[in-house]
């Protein structure tokens, strides 16, 4: 990593020791009887979630809240689906004070779509917290259309890609001098990433010495950890240590051995009898998802797809549409592989595999979220696919078996 691009704090190595007690690993596995309310949210957070039919706080929640509203910095690693957004959403709101003025928090996702749907989260629970306003900013908007909005109205609460955010702190449009929390949501996925992480440097050189700072993802490598910590002051680290763990314990895997040719007819032959609430499909490229989208609307399945070269006002009708239960098939490249949660789906197509373990973790974690149940399906025709396959066993050690002829629906339908 190069040193030049990252903050100018000591390394946090030496203060925190691997074994220290800032390092906390955790399972998903445990059961709390614990609600919200012991977390002595405001009053009006608690008539949210309420609303929202929430009870009970998930491992991660239970372990991460606490220490979010403390104001500790914050490592938190976690299989996906079990909550993590609602750790940083409910925290800030509960920390903000109603005479803030000005951008207070500051939350920084990869994807256009990731960015909105942490808008949906914040509006949902604000719903009785009226004063709390949030705004999200990303690319393939109009800058003065951004501009006019903030002359109009400055949130609270800012939720954005790197480079919109970025542009909006240079031109001067927004000024992050009052920024209490600084969030990164799927952050490996922006500090692995040179120009990502350098835009990350640089946004992060605008907000305050004294800050906040919390990052989530279900994936953390080493090095990337090691960055984490140069953002921030003695974090704290929650985490599952045990790889084999980061799998969805709902979620059943398979794969089926075929050439390229086959694919497409055994999609729509296992489409035509699994049962399924949604389904996401993963492909390679935006060619292949518009191809393919048209061939399952060819058959009459109920199909859309998104990518990036869709205009951005598509990409979050297409999130909308599909988000309300207007589809109930989704052709994807691998933009919607992290962090967007769609709760009913229940099933996921790698139509194209993965190129490593890690993006194949996170795109079959879109089922099975929650503790709900799901199957995960992977096209394996190369021996590049074959290897990926082996790699993610030895991971995660889970089986993967060979898809059998017949599969019994209550193990994949909640």
């Amino acid at each position: 990593m190069e040193e030049e691009i990252l903050p100018d704090y000591e390394s946090s190595e030496d203060e925190n020791p691997t074994n220290g007690d800032n390092k906390v690993a955790t399972s998903t596995t445990a059961v709390h009887e614990s609600g919200f309310a012991d977390f002595l949210l405001k009053n009006e957070i608690l008539r949210a979630i309420a609303d929202c039919g929430f009870e009970h706080p998930s491992a991660v929640q239970h372990e991460c809240i606490p220490a979010a509203l403390l104001g500790t910095d914050l490592i938190c690693q976690a299989k996906s689906g079990m909550g993590k957004t609602a750790v940083f959403v409910l925290s800030i709101l509960h920390l903000i004070e109603k005479e803030g003025k000005g951008i207070v928090a500051l939350v920084i996702t990869h994807t256009r779509e990731l960015a909105y749907q942490i808008l949906e989260e914040f509006n949902r629970f604000t719903k009785y917290l009226p004063h709390l306003k949030a705004k999200v900013v990303y690319g393939g908007v109009p800058i003065q259309q951004d501009k006019k909005d903030f002359a109009e109205s400055m949130p609270q609460i800012l939720i954005g890609t790197p480079g919109r955010v970025l542009h909006l702190a240079n031109e001067k449009i927004v000024s992050f001098s009052n920024v209490k929390y600084f969030i990164l949501d799927e952050c490996d996925q922006m500090l692995e990433e040179l120009k990502m992480r350098k835009d990350i440097q640089e946004i992060f050189k605008f907000t305050p010495h004294t800050k906040q700072v919390m990052m989530f993802s279900a994936t953390l490598s080493d090095d990337v950890r090691a960055v984490c910590k140069r953002f921030m002051h003695n974090p704290r680290e929650i985490y599952i240590n045990d790889k084999a763990k980061l799998t969805l314990d709902g979620l059943q895997q398979f794969y089926v051995n075929l050439t390229e040719e086959q694919k497409t007819r055994k999609l729509i032959s296992l489409l035509d009898v699994l049962e399924f609430n949604q389904v996401v499909i993963f492909v390679s490229s935006v060619d292949r998802a518009q191809v393919l989208n048209e061939l399952l609307i060819n058959e009459k399945f109920p199909s859309i797809a998104t990518h990036s070269k869709l205009k951005q006002e598509q990409r979050i009708d297409q999130y909308k549409n599909f988000k309300k239960f207007g589809a109930r098939i989704l052709v994807s490249t691998n933009m919607y592989g992290r962090g967007v949660d769609f709760e009913r789906v229940n099933v996921v197509f790698n139509y194209d595999m993965p190129h490593n373990e890690v993006t194949y973790l996170h795109r079959v974690g879109r089922a099975g979220r929650f503790g709900t149940k799901g199957i995960a399906i992977s096209f394996v025709s190369s021996d590049e696919d074959r290897e990926v396959m082996e790699n993610v066993r030895k991971q995660f050690v889970v089986k993967l078996p060979e898809l059998p002829d017949e599969l019994d629906c209550s193990t994949y339908m909640t």
